[in-house]
């Protein structure tokens, strides 16, 4: 009876310890799993779609086409300075944006952007080429917006010539409800 009566404290004992382990685990790791600005400011991306369309923060994008080039050109068919280094590529994302109900759009246009984005997380913003044929932002006076109607805009980017076979897409940002998107060409 000896043996039993310490068998069962001895099993009694492991399953308190069990259970206090646990306890504490899920105290400890509770503010690292649930803090979902802190993962988003690390770079989580929610959600995956290929081209597209997706709607984030009440603007509708879709991935037309992602391009390499060496140089671009304006209006007038002459060469944008993009003021990147020498062996550096030059990045066009056509996209159609499209804003839906729930956008304000102020003076016909709204903020939007979409970050480039490689393999290994890194990511590149947008530039502003002067007279390139697709506006390059969405709050151009030449390019006014209208809701519910879809309008082709380009982001361009400039990177280095090595990372170019290992980039990824475009990632689509929401603020405010800490959510990115990442479309893929």
């Amino acid at each position: 009876m000896r043996l039993a009566s310490r068998a069962s404290r001895l099993t009694v004992q492991i399953a308190l310890l069990v259970a206090l382990l646990a306890a504490a685990t899920i105290i400890m790791l509770r503010p690292y799993l649930t803090d979902t600005e802190r993962i988003y400011e690390q770079g989580r991306i929610d959600e995956v779609v290929n081209q597209g369309p997706v709607t984030v923060a009440h603007v509708e994008w879709k991935l037309d086409s992602l391009k390499a080039y060496t140089t671009i050109l304006d209006k007038d068919d002459e060469a944008i300075d993009m003021g990147g280094p020498a062996g550096s590529t030059i990045i066009v994302a056509t996209l159609t944006v499209t804003p839906r109900e729930g956008l304000f759009l102020k003076d016909k246009g709204f903020t939007c952007e979409a970050t480039l984005r490689d393999t290994h997380g890194n990511t590149w913003d947008s530039g502003q080429p002067f007279d390139y044929p697709l506006p390059t932002y969405c709050g151009d006076d030449d390019y006014p917006f209208t809701m519910d109607k879809p309008q082709q805009i380009a982001q361009v980017y400039v990177v280095p010539k090595s990372v170019v076979p290992d980039l990824a897409g475009v990632t689509i940002e929401d603020f405010s409800d800490y959510r990115r998107v990442l479309i893929t060409p």
